[in-house]
């Protein structure tokens, strides 16, 4: 109140030098005082020309205008002859805004505020505005409970007529809840009530989601928590009649109590669809999740309402209204409901643009959407462009926007927008797994190559036991239909021993092409062909005798196959990473062709799901069974005349070549045990070797939660509670529910810029004496 009276006080006193000359006829007019603001900007809002007469009354409006324009603490008009000389004191411009202490409240968000009231670097420097900016941060703090909060304000003086503004916050602790009662709930019991309350007292997960600090915000969606309760259990005369809520004296613990009146319970006795329906009554009932007889529920209300909202905007009723007004017999405590619909005019999309792709072609977009243009409005066919353009992992975000057309009833064009993210990387990098140990690569890949939508990856990486050469390269839109068309050449040197499995060397040379077909919306049938040499270098004396007995029955080391792989995919996940709903299921079928040095077949299929449990926890389960055998067998014999008698020994070939068996544990199925260690077992080199099996079995159930200190949005991060269980074994009539391993733990995922980053935390369930097993599992760098 004191600067606003200075102020005042400060034009009265401008008016008075105003009148202190008679009124004459303006020649000129001249301005003195300027440094920072042109002279143009003071005649733009002069209300005062040359040749005007002035009187003291246009004297007072001059100084009013030029005052209310907050460029100026001074104004004065004097006159010399028939000059009007202005005389103006700049107030100063902000050269620059600190602000120091907070913690709760993000700078950016806080510097988006202090710009909206025109606090901001570069601005001129109105002293009023600092009361708004500590009322309106004190005000934000509040709601988030920590009403200890100070802020205080500061102004240095700077050359050239600036001025720097700092803000020291100290926030304080916040209040906590210390009480929460509910009052009138004769029907049910108060912790049934709160499950879904995001406020509490404190309690053991409190450290974590913060449930007891004390929130306006959190407790106002609280009581309409409160009442949704019961509205949707049929109590349509349910009220909050009041609430209290006090502090404690030192400001760190609140007390709230709600005092409520449940009502009765209410039936549902007929319901109604008029307006133009536009469909039939009989499918738009089909819609209704609600029946006459029963309880009244208010979200089965509005998932009705909205169900025939949807069926009606996927046909090109996008602004299609249906409003249900309920009709309340108190006595007889009964409610009859009439959807009334609106379905407005039909409409088509005009146009569709694309924003924020800096890199994609429109035409890398254009062909995942199922809306067209020209076509009419289809809400289904628009968030199902939305899913297949968040599945291509190119956008860190998507929003569709349906904006109507300016003049049109019946138009709307369609605006994708999207932010970009890297969808490859080229690096040189070094990572680390306890299973490989140092990881060195150099690698590129590119999942949107030049903004094609290509994928091209070129891979080089050396580990303690593994060296890889990769090329490969996909088209996913060979056609218009969608066919794809792929290339892998590869070169791979792999000594098992070092791995955790039976001790031999591996050679490998691999080309294949492969189509990928799709079926629908969701499938994909996908086809390969390939051609590949493998050489297996043993070691008698460590290498398992059986696989020694392998090769020679063979007799020989080299092994040329032909190949063909059949495989189908059912995928109707929401995101490309981190989804958080669907499904994927995949079947693939890959054998060798007649002719090939080994004849055999290898079947894997996977399950997995995600079911949302909440907004913010998703439940992930998944199953999968690998198997694998030979369509014929070699045998061959061979007699040493060195001994006498000689000796006939045969040697046999069958099932899966123990090169491509199946292997358990580790990282990537079974969590808690050291990876590959599982299943069939050999000791006749005097130590332990994993030999691997024709048949394996997993299965993962996880709970996905979000992750500490971590952005809500974030989609790089995963954290999880997870239960494994699953083996490996020598074929399928080998397999049994005793040798079951199973884990469970914590696992967390990080999808860095230098690569995958994965930690688990894991204990045994199930296991069994001589099982290698480790409580803690990790990796990072570029893996490929």
């Amino acid at each position: 109140m004191k600067r606003i009276a200075a102020l005042l006080l400060l034009a009265w006193l401008s008016t008075q030098n105003a009148f202190a000359f008679d009124s004459f006829t303006v020649s000129d007019i001249r301005i003195d005082g300027l440094s920072r603001i042109a002279s143009g900007t003071v005649f733009t809002y002069l209300p005062i020309e040359k040749g005007d007469v002035l009187t003291p009354e246009r004297a007072e409006q001059a100084i009013r205008a030029l005052y209310k324009t907050g460029f100026f603490n001074d104004v004065t008009l004097n006159r010399q002859g028939d000059i009007l000389v202005i005389t103006l004191v700049e107030r100063p411009s902000i050269s620059k805004v600190a602000i120091r202490g907070n913690k709760d409240l993000k700078e950016e968000d806080l510097r988006k505020g202090l710009k909206g009231i025109g606090l901001s670097e570069g601005e001129t420097f109105e002293r009023l505005k600092l009361d708004s900016v500590q009322q309106e941060l004190t005000r934000q703090y509040y709601n988030r409970g920590k009403y200890n909060v100070s802020v205080e304000t500061a102004v240095v003086n700077l050359d050239r007529n600036r001025v720097e503004v700092a803000i020291n916050i100290v926030e304080g602790k916040p209040a906590k809840i210390k009480h929460l009662n509910i009052v009138g709930n004769d029907t049910f019991k108060a912790k049934k009530i709160r499950d879904d309350f995001q406020s509490d007292t404190t309690n053991w997960t409190s450290w974590y989601s913060k449930d007891d600090q004390y929130s306006r915000e959190k407790m106002s969606g609280d009581l309409e928590r409160l009442s949704s309760f019961y509205l949707d259990r049929g109590y349509v005369d349910f009220a909050v009649d009041s609430t209290q809520v006090s502090m404690s004296p030192d400001k760190r613990k609140m007390y709230v109590v709600a005092n409520i009146k449940e009502g009765e319970v209410y039936t549902v006795t007929d319901i109604k669809l008029t307006g133009d329906l536009i469909l039939t009554d009989e499918d738009l009932r089909k819609q209704l999740a609600i029946k006459s007889g029963e309880t009244f529920s208010r979200r089965q209300v509005e998932q009705s309402a909205d169900a025939i909202t949807s069926v009606l905007s996927n046909i090109g009723y996008a602004f299609a209204e249906v409003n249900p007004i309920p009709e309340i017999d108190r006595d007889k405590r009964e409610v009859s409901l009439n959807f009334q619909v609106v379905p407005g005019k039909r409409v088509y999309v005009r146009k569709i643009t694309f924003k924020g792709n800096l890199h994609t072609e429109d035409q890398v977009l254009r062909r995942e959407m199922r809306q067209l243009e020209g076509a009419w409005y289809s809400q289904a066919a628009i968030d199902r462009s939305k899913v297949r353009l968040q599945r291509l992992g190119y956008f860190k975000t998507v929003g569709i926007d349906t904006p109507r057309v300016p003049g049109q009833d019946d138009q709307v064009d369609v605006t994708v927008d999207i932010e970009e993210q890297p969808s490859g990387s080229f690096t040189f990098g070094v990572g680390y797994s306890q299973v490989q140990g140092l990881i060195t690569s150099i690698a590129l890949q590119q999942n949107n190559f030049f903004g094609t939508g290509d994928r091209v990856g070129v891979t080089l990486q050396r580990s303690s036991y593994l060296k890889t050469y990769s090329l490969s390269y996909f088209e996913p839109y060979l056609t218009d239909d969608g066919i794809g068309l792929g290339y892998d050449i590869s070169h791979r040197e792999l000594d098992s021993g070092q791995a955790n499995i039976a001790n031999y060397l591996t050679n490998s040379d691999n080309f294949s092409t492969y189509l990928g077909i799709p079926l629908t919306e969701s499938d994909t049938l996908n086809t390969r062909i390939g051609v590949s040499q493998t050489t297996i270098r043993a070691f008698p004396g460590t290498t398992p005798r059986q696989f020694i007995d392998y090769l020679n029955a063979l007799n020989h080391n080299t092994f040329h196959n032909w190949s063909v792989e059949l495989s189908w995919a059912h995928d109707t996940r929401n995101k490309y990473y981190n989804p958080t709903r669907g499904s994927l299921q995949t079947v693939s079928f890959e054998t060798t062709l007649p002719g090939s040095t080994v004849e055999y077949f290898k079947f894997k299929y996977l399950y997995s799901q995600y079911l949302p449990l909440t907004e913010k926890l998703t439940l992930f389960g998944s199953a999968s069974i690998g198997y694998g055998g030979s369509y014929s067998g070699v045998y061959r014999t061979a007699t040493d005349n060195g001994q006498d008698p000689p000796v006939t020994t045969e040697y046999g070939a069958r099932g899966l070549p123990f090169f491509e068996n199946f292997f358990a544990g580790g990282s990537a199925d079974i969590r808690g045990f050291r990876d590959n260690t599982l299943g069939p077992t050999d000791f006749s080199a005097g130590f332990r070797q994993p030999l691997g099996g024709a048949f394996k079995t997993v299965a993962t159930a996880e709970l996905i939660f979000p992750t500490p200190f971590v952005k809500e949005n974030d989609n790089t991060t995963r954290l999880s509670w997870f239960v494994d269980v699953g083996n490996v074994f020598k074929d399928y009539n080998a397999w049994s529910a005793k040798e079951l391993r199973a884990s469970t733990g914590l696992s967390f995922q990080w999808r860095a810029p230098v690569g995958p980053i994965i930690i688990s935390f894991s204990k045994p369930l199930r296991k069994k004496d001589g099982d290698d097993t480790e409580s803690i599992q990790f990796s990072f760098g570029p893996q490929f």
